[in-house]
């Protein structure tokens, strides 16, 4: 019994360590999360105040009362549906656009051997060097001579064309991590390579593919710098820039009196982001963990 008993303590003794780790891990994480949070909870918090305690001192935390009719006032004052199809329709098709070509492209640098593929690789990643604004002329130049200013195409076609070096990097160091024994196995049973990228590459790069997906979904879903330079029409906005220009609604140029409207327009642009993010977490975090490591 004694041998048991001097055994079973340096087993408490582990578990008494995890779980004070584990406490004190929590307890340092809790300010942490609420300091992100914080933003947050104001916004929402705003967007249910009554005008005149928007800016009261100390803040007014709790709104009292609860103004649920911001809601309705900030979505009715602009035509907010407008708005929301154009951004869905830009981000779907850019999604859809970049799934497909940046993981073609990716399988091309991943899989395939060709003369000069190691140097066009470096040529993609050195462009990630390139600052978006180094571009920015001449993109527009040859937007504008395409007849695309004043359309959505400008924010479309690129992610048609491979989309951007950093997710084709992502994709294919992904790629890297499936053994070629399979693609050897594909080839014995009569596939080619667009079947071996169809059924054997595409299922094992789910998570990566999830992952790129939120990232691309949250960059043209939150995108202000593309549409304002290229929009014109308002009947054309997207919701970042309808946001933007709600300030507008009052003849002076201010906006600080309708700051809970703006705040409620912003939580009903926010949450399909939140949505695809809790949606996807599992995907989005084996994308995080399994990439770039070698299987």
């Amino acid at each position: 019994m004694i041998k048991s008993t001097t055994k079973s303590r340096p087993v408490l003794t582990r578990k008494v360590k995890k779980t004070a780790s584990r406490c004190l891990l929590t307890l340092l994480a809790l300010p942490a999360g609420m300091l992100f949070l914080a933003p947050l909870l104001w916004m929402l918090s705003t967007s249910l105040k009554d005008p005149r305690f928007v800016f009261l001192y100390p803040p007014q935390l709790i709104p009292d009362p609860v103004r649920w009719d911001n809601y309705y006032k900030a979505l009715t004052n602009m035509p907010f549906h407008l708005y929301a199809w154009n951004t869905i329709q830009i981000t779907v098709l850019c999604l859809i656009g970049h799934l497909l070509t940046a993981s073609l492209v990716a399988y091309g640098f991943g899989r395939l051997r060709f003369p000069g593929r190691d140097f066009l690789f470096i040529v993609l990643l050195s462009t990630m060097m390139l600052p978006t604004q180094v571009t920015l002329i001449p993109t527009f130049v040859i937007f504008r001579y395409l007849g695309w200013v004043d359309t959505f195409m400008p924010m479309i076609v690129p992610d048609w064309l491979g989309g951007v070096p950093f997710t084709v990097f992502m994709l294919r160091q992904f790629i890297t991590t499936v053994p070629l024994d399979l693609d050897d196995a594909a080839k014995i049973e009569g596939c080619g390579y667009f079947d071996i990228y169809r059924y054997i590459i595409l299922p094992m790069i789910k998570p990566a593919l999830a992952m790129v997906a939120v990232f691309v979904f949250f960059w043209n879903w939150n995108d202000f710098y593309y549409p304002v330079i290229y929009i014109n029409s308002r009947e054309k906005w997207t919701l970042n820039l309808a946001l933007n220009f709600m300030k507008r609604l009052d003849p002076y140029g201010w906006a600080f009196q309708y700051v809970e409207l703006i705040m409620a327009a912003s939580v009903v642009v926010m949450l399909p982001c939140l949505l695809v993010y809790f949606l996807a977490q599992k995907y989005f975090m084996q994308g995080i963990v399994f990439t770039g490591v070698k299987g």
